[in-house]
């Protein structure tokens, strides 16, 4: 026999694997297609360096040989509905550090549903994952567990391993998964307990699906009013919207670069531009986001739950190639104030950086925690008390830009706790401190002798006269006269010297790794 000539059991394998690709199937793909969506195959290809995807159980088909004829379920039920394996993402900016697992989910066999056998792969690849260190993305479409597989014996399937398993891998490796169309229960839960979820505009996201509902007497719904993604990125689920899967696969590269690795080649913005950003009316508002894109490298940031709490920001990005964390108050939305909803996405986000060793960039323009009977109704006190906490744990470099307002319990929130927790804390020359806000401050301290002045007009005007003295004595240049603070610096030196700081504080090898911490899904 000649080399050319393929012998019959190899034949029947290389036939086999032929029949679990798209091209065997192309009814199942036009009608993917025809939804608007593309294949987990299509997916997976845009997703991951061309000739590195390894897969793990390709020939695996669904557990029902009792109910349907082999050839049936080669053909209809490829690689059980999940699609698994290892391959480079980013390959060009990251080489042998760009290994990753990727698994999806395909909705065109059994609409996505966990089997018997798919459920053995995912044990089989989080161990993997666990022992070999890497990244991955999930594509988590699909229905939930699958009530029709035949070939085992079952009553419950309550000692399925995969859940804990993926959840065990919370801080070791970062996990993202993308959720375009359908996702329900077990599905939507491998989606919650990851790390980051990119969601698309097709998306409904839910713990339990219409049948689930319908069963347990709650009413019928249609499949998508089951957590649209405008509900799940209003309510903080989803950390980035996105259009299409194209978008999503774009958005995930993006974000996993920013847990691979330190680039060398980037640009960064026009840094006098900073200087103009924040008002010089103290009263007036405006958009801290221009400030995050300001001072990280150019096209590097990635918001996270931007809708989510708006009056506090997130931002993965990049100073001088290397991957940061940016938190900010953003006073274009109730004046920067931190209330229940911005605390926590505050304290999941320097969780997150913490685990995967990314330095945290504050930056500060906050009156202070949000108060009053209605912001107390929302257990203020616990969730912002936990910012106190998460900040007070952080193990990586951290560094805090005041902007302006930097006022009571809120602002040394935003500072880890203090001024002088943060390895440095700066001031922009719009910048003033106080213990909380100055007019309060005033009325309030001075409220006997505000009384005693009976003519209205005559004591409003002793109000300015000395909420004008406190912004002179709250400026951070008399601050830093105090050394309540590092310096006061032109914002047009803010990124080199934080780009300085970070690289100080990363720059000591052969230190013992810190014990890894999980990170919570909410």
């Amino acid at each position: 026999m000649s080399r050319e000539e393929i012998r019959d059991d190899l034949a029947e394998a290389l036939e086999r694997r032929r029949r679990t690709g798209d091209e065997a199937r192309p009814d199942a793909v036009e009608r993917r297609h025809g939804s608007g969506e593309r294949t987990a195959r299509e997916n997976l290809a845009d997703l991951v360096d061309p000739d590195s995807f390894v897969e793990y159980g390709g020939l695996a088909i669904a557990a029902q040989r009792a109910r349907r004829e082999l050839d049936e379920l080669v053909a209809r039920t490829p690689a059980d509905g999940l699609i698994a394996g290892t391959g480079r993402i980013n390959g060009d900016l990251f080489g042998e550090r760009a290994a990753c697992a990727v698994l999806s989910y395909d909705y065109t066999v059994l609409a996505g549903t966990q089997g018997a056998i798919g459920h053995r792969k995912k044990d089989r690849l989080f161990e993997l994952i666990e022992r070999m260190r890497l990244p991955t993305v999930l594509f988590a479409e699909g229905g939930g567990g699958r009530p029709g597989d035949t070939d085992h014996a079952v009553v419950s399937a309550l000692d399925t391993r995969a859940f804990a398993l993926w959840a065990r891998l919370s801080g070791l490796v970062p996990r993202i998964a993308i959720v375009s169309g359908r996702c329900f229960a077990g599905n939507a839960v491998l989606a919650g307990a990851s790390d980051l979820i990119v969601a698309t505009t097709s998306t409904a996201l839910g713990m339990g699906g219409p049948a689930m509902i319908e069963g347990g007497g709650l009413g019928s719904f249609e499949p998508d009013a089951i957590g649209p993604l405008a509900v799940q990125s209003r309510n903080g689920v989803v950390d980035v919207a996105v259009a299409d899967e194209a978008e999503a696969v774009e958005v995930t590269k993006r974000l996993l670069s920013c847990f691979q690795g330190s680039v060398t080649e980037w640009s960064a913005p026009d840094q006098l531009a900073l200087r103009d950003l924040v008002p010089e009316r103290r009263r007036r508002a405006y958009d801290v986001r221009a400030v995050v894109e300001g001072l990280a490298d150019h096209g590097s940031v990635t918001a996270l739950r931007e809708e989510f709490a708006p009056e506090l920001v997130t931002a993965l990005g990049r100073i001088e190639g290397r991957a940061v964390g940016i938190v900010a108050n953003n006073p274009i939305r109730l004046a920067g104030a931190i209330t229940s909803d911005a605390a926590d996405k505050a304290a999941r986000f320097m969780a997150l950086c913490d685990a995967f060793e990314l330095p945290i960039l504050s930056l500060i323009d906050t009156p202070g925690m949000m108060v009053g009977p209605d912001a107390e109704a929302t257990a203020l006190v616990r969730h912002c008390s936990r910012l106190f906490i998460t900040g007070a744990s952080l193990r990586v470099p951290f560094v805090a830009v005041i902007l302006r307002k930097a006022y009571g319990l809120g602002a040394q929130a935003m500072a880890a706790g203090s001024m002088h927790e943060p390895l440095l804390t700066v001031g922009w020359p719009t910048a003033e401190l106080g213990p909380m806000g100055l007019e309060g401050a005033v009325r309030l301290g001075f409220k006997r002798e505000l009384e005693a002045i009976a003519d209205e007009a005559e004591r409003e005007a002793r109000v300015e006269q000395m909420v004008a003295s406190a912004h002179e004595h709250a400026e951070a240049l008399n601050a830093a006269t105090l050394f309540e603070l590092d310096d006061v610096v032109d914002p047009a030196e803010t990124r080199r010297l934080v780009a300085a700081t970070f690289a100080a504080a990363t720059s000591r090898p052969g230190e013992p790794a810190a014990p890894r911490r999980f990170v919570d899904a909410w």
